[in-house]
């Protein structure tokens, strides 16, 4: 299976929250549908991404990242690569990339919610996963940050825009 064709399984397989959701899970697969290009950067019309927010439950709190090009902090997460095997690699591979943590696990049950945002490059189609940071979990600034903190789950909402927010409430509402 390639990971376009992994993609719209997991999304055809995934049970939205909410109406809102569910909008977005549709327009995801007719995005998927309508361009067998929609996986990759060069979609001009928009791409899926995947993102990983990597929390540790026991501290109650969550790692961002202040993202080096848009100066936000948000979770870990990005474009899709051609080695990705499935979109939950992708996920995975973006957080440990990012955190610098090894042995991140993802939470199961397949992603955690949907976001749709525009971004210097293209249309953000984000499937946004969440994994759990082992105990004693050391994180390492990548190339792609400016900074990477722990933050607790009640700060998170003094740093971050509504998209983290919610991801955050939702994470927390599956835990």
């Amino acid at each position: 299976m390639n990971l376009h064709k992994d993609a719209a399984r997991v999304l055809e397989g995934w049970s939205a929250p909410d109406a809102g959701q569910e909008r977005l899970r549709l327009a995801y697969g007719d995005h998927l549908a309508a361009h067998p290009d929609g996986m990759w950067k060069a979609c001009r019309d928009g791409h899926i991404t995947a993102s990983t927010l990597v929390i540790d439950p026991s501290r109650e709190r969550v790692l961002l990242t202040l993202h080096r090009k848009l100066r936000m902090w948000l979770q870990m997460g990005g474009h899709c690569e051609p080695d990705d095997a499935t979109l939950a690699a992708a996920a995975l591979r973006e957080a440990t990339e990012e955190s610098g943590i090894t042995g991140l696990t993802l939470l199961p049950g397949g992603p955690v919610r949907l976001d749709r945002h525009h971004t210097p490059c293209a249309w953000h189609l984000d499937v946004q996963y969440a994994a759990l940071a082992p105990r004693g979990a050391t994180a390492a600034i990548s190339d792609e940050s400016l900074d990477l903190r722990w933050f607790g789950y009640d700060e998170v909402a003094e740093v971050a825009d509504e998209s983290v927010r919610r991801l955050v409430d939702r994470t927390r509402a599956v835990l």
